[in-house]
C-alpha cells in the first residue's frame, strides 16, 4: 500500500509505474523517511537510511522528508504518511499516551517502535559575551527554544519546569529550528540556543566556528528530578570548537518508529538493514556510533513492529 502524501504523489506514482517488481520482493514499494530540519542530526542520518533501503530493499523506491521533527513525524506516521520516522523518547511516549499538551489529542494507536538509536544531548550554547554559564544565568536573555511543539520544544518545557522556571524568566523567547537559531546569534540577535540533538550536530559545530560560545551546564539533579526517559550525561571537552571542560547535561533515547499498516516484512528489512549497515551510518554523522541492535529492543515507550520484532529474536535478542 502506498502511503505517500498528496505532496509526494509524484514519487509514489513513479514507484508504483515501476511495481513490476521480481519475485520475491515486498509487495510496499515505497518508503517515506521522515527526519527534521537539515542543520540537525535527523536528517542526515535519515538520507543515509532512505539510501540504504534503496539499494537493499528489492524493489523499494525511497525518498527522505525534511520535517519539523518529532511531534510532526508521530502525526504523519499515525495519518500514513510516512512509513519510518525519527523521534525523541519523551514524545513518543506521550504519542502513545495521546497527551494533547505535547501536540497528540488523542493517542496515535498505530505507532509501532523499528528500534532505539542513539541518544540526543541536550545542548545549550551561548554567545561568550552574553554571559551565560549555567541554566539558570538565562533569566532576563534571549533564548531560542527549537521549533513550536518540536521534540526540542518538549525537552525545553519539561527543564525549565523541573528548574522552577517559565518562558517567562526570558528577556526573550525565539521559536526557531537548528539553523536559524545559529545564525541569530551571529548576528547578536539572540543570546543562547537549545538543541536536543546527536553531539556533534552542525548548527552548533558552525557557530563554535565563528564565535566564542560557552557550552551551558544543566545540573544532573534535573534528570532526578524528570525521571525515565531523561538521564544524567556529559558533553565530552572537545565537542566544539573552544570547549576546553566537560559540560554536565541531559540526554534522552531518540526511536525509529514505524506504524501497523507497513507491512510484517518491510518492517522487518528496515531493521535488519539499519544494523547491517551501520558503518554507514556512522559515514554520514558520527552521532550513529552509539547504535547497535542490542540496544534496539531496550527501553521503549511502545509496542515494537511484529516486523522488527522478528529481527530480533533471529538474533537472541529478545
Amino acid at each position: 500500500m502506498l502511503h505517500a502524501s498528496r505532496k509526494y504523489f509524484a514519487a509514489g506514482a513513479v514507484a508504483l509505474s515501476l511495481g513490476l517488481a521480481p519475485a520475491g520482493a515486498v509487495a510496499q514499494d515505497f518508503i517515506n523517511v521522515l527526519t527534521g530540519g537539515t542543520s540537525g542530526v535527523y536528517y542526515p542520518l535519515g538520507s543515509q537510511l532512505s539510501k540504504i533501503y534503496g539499494e537493499n530493499i528489492d524493489g523499494v523506491r525511497t525518498q527522505v522528508q525534511s520535517t519539523k521533527a518529532s511531534v510532526e513525524n508521530l502525526n504523519l506516521l499515525q495519518q500514513g504518511r510516512g512509513e519510518i520516522a525519527f523521534a525523541l523518547g519523551d514524545s513518543v511516549k506521550s504519542a502513545w499516551e495521546g497527551d494533547a499538551e505535547a501536540g497528540f489529542d488523542k493517542k496515535l494507536d498505530k505507532l509501532r517502535a523499528i528500534a532505539a538509536i542513539y541518544p540526543n544531548y541536550i545542548q545549550i550554547v551561548a554567545s561568550q559575551e552574553s554571559g551565560i554559564k549555567e541554566f539558570a544565568d538565562l533569566k532576563g536573555k534571549g533564548l531560542s527554544v527549537g521549533a513550536p511543539k518540536s521534540g526540542t520544544e518538549l525537552n525545553a518545557q519539561r527543564i525549565f519546569g523541573a528548574m522552577d522556571m517559565s518562558y517567562d524568566d526570558l528577556g526573550k523567547t525565539e521559536y526557531l529550528p537548528f539553523g536559524e537559531s545559529v545564525e541569530l546569534i551571529k548576528n547578536r540577535q539572540l543570546d543562547a540556543t537549545l538543541q536536543s540533538a546527536g553531539l556533534g550536530v552542525a548548527s552548533i559545530k558552525d557557530l563554535a566556528l565563528s564565535l566564542p560560545v560557552t557550552i551551558v551546564s544543566v545540573p544532573n539533579s534535573v534528570a532526578e528530578t524528570l525521571g525515565a526517559p531523561f538521564i544524567a550525561a556529559t558533553i565530552p571537552a572537545g565537542t566544539y570548537e573552544g570547549q576546553t571542560e566537560d559540560v554536565p547535561t541531559l540526554a534522552i533515547t531518540n526511536i525509529l518508529v514505524s506504524h501497523s499498516d507497513v507491512s510484517d516484512e518491510v518492517a522487518y528489512e528496515m531493521t535488519k538493514q539499519l544494523f547491517e549497515n551501520l558503518d554507514d551510518m556512522v559515514a554520514a554523522h558520527a552521532a550513529a556510533k552509539a547504535i547497535s541492535a542490542e540496544n534496539g529492543p531496550k527501553g521503549l515507550p511502545l509496542p515494537l513492529h511484529p516486523g522488527a520484532e522478528r529481527y530480533y529474536k533471529e538474533k537472541g535478542l529478545l
